[in-house]
């Protein structure tokens, strides 16, 4: 089993990025909403997506924008992914991701089963669940009940329809709590942005390097060696079977 990813979000200086990525990111967060006082504005987004290119997703973070908007700020900064923040509904969703060829996170405010049984609606490709506040679309810093998440998470990006939509989970995360949450709620990614910062915007890179060291301390520990897992004999056997005659069993009963 792999640690979850790791989304540094409210990303605005170079050096913030550069470090998210010797970290490990999967993922660096801009926000593009005007009200956040993480905000970052076209041109600079566009600067940090250059630098990370190849190298990690660049996500903007939009809360009720227009298709239009969504369209033009994709083409200007060379988003990988659009994060939709707000009310945002499913079909908006899909025409974001066919408009700007972007994938799409749609997030939810947690404030019951009810907001997370909502998005089962949104075919996107990730879903985040970040901590409710009235007024207030995100970045709370604070946490929600993670046992309304528990076990939802942990699933591959999906390759057909059909399949779980893979979970990001956000919300108050810091280098402390984030390995009780990845516990309980099993996400394949988490997003963390507060958690890290010593001002809004600016982060603490001892807090980055806490939390991915936090995040990757939840991977369990390999078994001893000399002691096989339990069924180890029997994939043993099938590994002989194949080698012995270049046909693994399982293709028997394709």
């Amino acid at each position: 089993m792999s640690a979850p990813k790791i989304k540094f979000c409210g990303i605005t200086r170079e050096q913030d990025a550069e470090l998210a990525v010797s970290l490990g990111a999967w993922a660096v967060g801009m926000i593009l909403w005007p009200q956040s006082p993480r905000a970052v504005t076209v041109d600079q987004a566009a600067a940090l997506a250059a630098l990370l290119k190849r190298r990690a997703e660049s996500v903007g973070v939009f809360v009720n924008p227009t298709l239009e908007e969504l369209a033009e700020t994709a083409d200007a900064t060379g988003l990988t992914i659009l994060q939709l923040h707000g009310q945002e509904g499913p079909q908006f969703c899909i025409e974001a991701a066919r408009r700007t060829g972007c994938k799409v996170i749609k997030a939810a405010r947690v404030h019951s089963l009810a907001d997370i049984q909502a998005l089962a609606a949104y075919h996107t490709d990730f879903h985040l669940y970040d901590s409710y506040k009235p007024g207030v679309p995100g970045g709370t810093g604070e946490t929600f009940d993670w046992e309304l998440a528990a076990g939802r998470g942990r699933v591959a990006p999906p390759k057909r329809k059909g399949l779980r939509v893979p979970l990001i989970l956000s919300g108050g995360l810091t280098p402390e709590n984030v390995g009780d949450a990845i516990l309980v709620v099993k996400p394949w990614a988490v997003d963390v942005a507060s958690g890290v910062e010593s001002a809004p915007g600016v982060k603490d890179g001892g807090k980055m390097r806490a939390f991915a060291a936090a995040v990757a301390a939840t991977v369990p520990a390999a078994d001893p060696v000399g002691e096989p897992e339990a069924g180890a004999g029997e994939i043993d056997a099938r590994d002989e079977v194949m080698n012995s005659s270049g046909i693994h069993p399982s293709e028997h009963a394709a």
